[in-house]
Formats: structure tokens, C-alpha cells, sequence
């Protein structure tokens, strides 16, 4: 970092302090804005969290917010710590499935008890899954997409007494699958249903309620969220499980990079979660601090709107992948920060293409120019690039937008807030975007069930959690070919199915995948055991 560089991000990060001694009165610690050193029991980090919206499990569409989520709401079942691919118990101590693979029964921890002091039971938990399909919000699509609905729901999820949850389906879907994809997805949370039905307006079962709230079951619970400033979490003293080591957490929002960096070098915070490439070099040589990084199951992609005319046609969107610097970016901006993957299975996945095959594109300006002249496009096109404020997504635009005025196409570049971003998406109001998705489960399905299937690309039908109807992307084919490689009972085949998906899809698919990308933290050595996988964070977990 230059000279000038230092001293503006130095200046960010005291006015990132002057809003500190509000925090500091939450956390009980007044020294914190002036502290060389953060509370000893209080877990401290920075990271840019503008995109939060609401705390509604049945809403939440973010990174931050369901990381957020998963340490103050326990789900069924969790991923295993060390090997993601497995599952292992939380809310449910052990559970059995039928015979013929319809039926899933979860036996409950017992003596659970929600923050308000009321009991947590089973009926509550099925009341929770109940929630999320009735209030048809995004995250409705986690249940419907194996066949719950509003009219079966009641019947599908049962309480027979307080410690036994009964999950019906439709379908033999894959149990290892469906205890990835719902048991261990934030729609499995256990919710204090009295609480929150005390607070309905309208109808709304707690929605606005749990905007700015959390009221489950879980190590913490949400203490407070100022919007573009904090958020704050406590322990919960009647936790069912292990008591987490650290009392507080503070996720303190910083959107620039180098202040967050400067505040880790301080020791102001723990740990820093937006660093550069750069900022990852410089601090491997620090000793306080060390760099952790994992592979997580998130891609960062360009977002084509296929309604538009020009990306309606295959042709232009084979074309912009032949523009994007996949090994240019991979060694600069992207350096421990995402590897190249132009496929919508992420590396690790059952089902996924290798990382050489999965990525077989590289800039040419010859190829692209090409396509554009066979879509109809010699003389190239305008269009606008919407980007948020992730210290990547910035020089990413600039390259592809160089890139792309060498064969005529004007690139406009938009940056705002990731907030207003996923606003503008998730109603179909956009032409390209550049931005990330991450999927809940290490099989290829789960990115081939939101990103190439759609179930219904009506305008009216507004299915938000689905990337391919943001882009308005929709074909019966792939629809049926993501459907056989689901019930396919063959392993081997199955994979040979998904194999043949993504290649298909980086030739004719909606979207250009670009990286699949790593969780980076630098951490301060005085925190103890970090946990993290592709899957979750375990704040509990950490201690001083």
C-alpha cells in the first residue's frame, strides 16, 4: 500500500473509532475505541456487512446474515467441523429414516429453552417449518423445491410429543442430501413461536419482528444491530449445549480493506474479514497475526439478465466468458482470495468437474468478437455493470470492462451498496451485475437446483432465491436434466450426469462463472481456535 494510501485508510479507521464508544458501552468495555487490546471476552471482528436486511430465517439471503444467523439458531443438524461432507447432531440428538427413504424422524435434545425463558419443544420446531413454506419468502424455496407446499405442509412436519420431530416427503429423495439442504439450512432453526406470535402484524407471523431480532435457539443471541455500524451478539445463559467460551461477539462494519487491516494491526480488532491480496502478503510477515483461509462453496459470477434482448442470445453469453482474465486476475486481484471456476458446481462437490476441466477459458478477443458477430453484434453493444463495494469487484469490473471495448461492447460500471445490488437482482431490475452466490450443501445439486433450474420464470411468480429467475432464465430441458440427475440411484451415473450439465452450461448457461471463492480472515494470534469450514463459522468455538 502507497504513503497515501496508509494515511487515508489510517483517517477511515478513526472515524470507524468515533462511532466506537457507543459499541463499547454495549460490550461493557469503554476502553475499546482507545485499547490496544479488545475485551477479554468478547469476540471482535470487522467486516462489511451493509447487505444486511433482516433476521428473519425465512428471508435471509446474504453471506453475512446467515452466518450471523447460524451462531445464534441452532438447525437440526450441523455440518461436521472438520469434514463438511458429513453431518453431525445439534437440535436433534439422533434421527430415523423409513424404509422406503419417505420418512425422517428426529429425536430432540431435551431441556432446550428459548432466551425468553420458554420452553423449546418439537411442535414449536415443526410450527418453524411450517413458517418459512406459509410466508413464501425467499428462503421458501430451501422446502418447496422438495415438495412441500402450503397445502401439505401441516401434514408433512409433525410434533408427536415435545422431543420428536416427524419429516415427511413426497418424493425418496437422497436422505444425506435432504439433511444438508433443510437439516442443516437456517430454515431448520427452532423459533419461539409464542413470542413471536405476540408480535404479528397483520398477518406477518413475526416478520417485522424478527427484521431487527432474533428469537430461537442457539450459543447467542442477537443483542443489537445498528444498521452501517454494528451488530452485536450475546451468550445465551440457557443454552442447551456447551456454553461458548466468549460472552460477546462484535461484528463491527468496515467497508474498506486497508482500515480494516490497520485496525487488526492495532489490535483494535480479532479478526478481519475483507483483506487484499495484498494486505494477506504484508500481514503473513506479522507475528501477531495469521492469515486463515478456506475453500468455501460461494462463486462470484457475472449475472446476465437473459429477459434483456442482447443476453437472450447464447452466443453474446459465450462470448463475455472469452473476456474475463481468469489467470490474469487469479495471480493479482483474486490472489488468495478465489480460484478460477467457470463452473456452477463448485470444486468438492459430489458431482463437480476438476478445477483444469471445470475452467477452460482464457481471454480471446478473436473468439468473442466472433460470437458477437454470429448473435447479431459485429459492432458490439452498451451496457451497464452494476457492482457492490467488495474491495474485488471493482478492478474484476474494470478488467472485463477493458476487455470488452477491444470488440465493442461499452461496459457501464455502477457501484453501490450490496444492500441496493441484491435489491435491484432479486426484482429483475438490471442488465449485468457482478456478484456472488453460495450454496448450502456439497453436492452439485444444490447449485444446479437454484442456478440453471427454475421452477417458474413469470414475472408475478417472484422466486427470488433462485439466481436463474433473477436472470429470467428458463428451459424445460435443463429443468428435466436437473430433475434425472437428482433421482438417479447410480453414483457413478449421477456424477456422469452432472458432469454433462456443466459442460453444457459453460457453452449455452445464463450466467459466466468466474471464481469460486475462499473465506480469508486475518486473526489476531490471541484468539484461540478460529473454526471455520466451507460451511459455517463457529464463533462458540473461539476463545482468548
Amino acid at each position: 500500500m502507497s504513503i497515501l494510501g496508509r494515511n487515508a485508510a489510517y483517517n477511515r479507521s478513526h472515524r470507524v473509532a468515533t462511532r466506537a464508544s457507543t459499541i463499547a458501552l454495549i460490550l461493557g468495555a469503554s476502553t475499546l475505541a482507545t485499547s490496544a487490546a479488545t475485551p477479554p471476552t468478547a469476540l471482535v471482528m470487522a467486516w462489511n456487512i451493509d447487505a444486511i436486511s433482516t433476521f428473519d430465517p425465512a428471508q435471509i439471503g446474504e453471506v453475512v446474515t446467515n452466518e450471523i444467523i447460524q451462531n445464534t439458531c441452532d438447525p437440526l443438524v450441523d455440518f461436521d467441523t472438520t469434514d463438511e461432507t458429513k453431518v453431525v447432531p445439534r437440535l436433534a440428538k439422533s434421527w430415523d429414516v423409513s424404509e422406503d427413504g419417505k420418512q425422517i424422524t428426529f429425536h430432540l435434545q431435551n431441556g432446550m429453552k428459548f432466551p425468553s425463558g420458554n420452553k423449546a419443544t418439537a411442535g414449536d420446531l415443526a410450527w418453524s417449518l411450517q413458517r418459512v413454506v406459509k410466508l413464501g419468502l425467499g428462503n421458501a424455496a430451501t422446502l418447496t423445491e422438495y415438495g412441500f407446499t402450503k397445502d401439505n405442509v401441516d401434514q408433512m412436519f409433525t410434533a408427536p410429543d415435545d422431543t420428536t420431530l416427524v419429516m415427511k416427503l413426497d418424493k425418496p429423495y437422497p436422505v444425506s442430501l435432504v439433511l444438508q439442504a433443510i437439516a442443516a439450512n437456517r430454515v431448520s432453526v427452532l423459533m419461539d413461536r409464542q413470542t413471536i406470535m405476540k408480535n404479528e402484524v397483520n398477518g406477518d407471523m413475526g416478520n417485522k419482528y424478527l427484521a431487527t431480532r432474533t428469537e430461537c435457539v442457539g450459543p447467542y443471541r442477537l443483542a443489537k444491530w445498528n444498521a452501517g455500524e454494528a451488530v452485536v451478539l450475546q451468550a445465551n445463559e440457557d443454552y442447551w449445549g456447551k456454553k461458548p467460551a466468549l460472552k460477546q461477539v462484535l461484528v463491527r462494519h468496515v467497508a474498506e480493506a486497508g482500515t480494516q487491516r490497520l485496525l487488526l494491526e492495532k489490535g483494535d480488532i480479532d479478526v478481519a474479514r475483507d483483506l487484499t491480496p495484498e494486505d494477506l502478503n504484508d500481514l503473513e510477515k506479522n507475528a501477531g497475526v495469521s492469515v486463515d483461509k478456506v475453500l468455501k462453496p460461494q462463486l462470484l459470477y457475472w449475472n446476465l439478465n437473459n429477459a434483456d434482448p442482447i443476453f437472450s442470445k447464447e452466443k453474446v453469453r459465450l462470448a463475455l466468458r472469452y473476456l474475463i482474465d481468469y489467470d490474469g486476475l487469479a495471480k493479482t486481484v483474486m490472489a488468495n482470495i478465489g480460484v478460477p471456476r467457470a463452473s456452477f458446481a463448485q470444486i468438492g462437490a459430489v458431482g463437480a468437474l476438476d478445477e483444469k476441466e471445470g475452467q477452460p477459458f482464457k481471454v480471446d478477443l478473436a473468439k468473442a468478437k466472433q460470437l458477437l458477430a454470429e448473435a447479431g453484434y459485429a459492432d458490439g453493444f452498451e451496457a451497464t455493470l452494476f457492482i457492490g463495494t467488495h474491495s474485488y469487484a471493482s478492478p474484476i469490473a474494470q478488467s472485463v470492462q477493458e476487455n470488452a471495448a477491444k470488440v465493442g461492447v461499452k461496459l457501464k460500471i455502477e457501484r453501490m451498496s450490496n444492500a441496493q445490488l441484491f435489491s435491484r437482482v432479486r426484482g429483475r431490475e438490471y442488465q449485468t451485475t457482478i456478484q456472488g452466490w453460495q450454496t448450502g450443501v456439497p453436492d452439485a445439486h444444490g447449485n444446479a437446483s437454484r442456478q440453471i433450474y427454475n421452477p417458474d420464470n413469470r414475472i408475478e411468480a417472484k422466486q427470488t432465491m433462485y439466481p436463474s429467475w433473477r436472470s429470467a432464465y428458463f428451459s424445460e430441458d435443463v429443468n428435466k436434466k436437473v430433475d434425472e440427475a437428482l433421482f438417479e440411484k447410480d453414483p457413478a451415473k449421477r456424477v456422469q450426469l452432472y458432469h454433462a450439465l456443466q459442460r453444457d452450461m459453460m457453452e449455452k448457461g445464463p450466467q459466466a462463472f468466474m471464481f469460486q471463492m475462499y473465506n480469508v480472515a486475518g486473526v489476531r494470534k490471541s484468539l484461540k481456535a478460529w473454526t471455520w469450514n466451507g460451511f459455517r463459522t463457529y464463533y462458540d468455538l473461539a476463545s482468548k
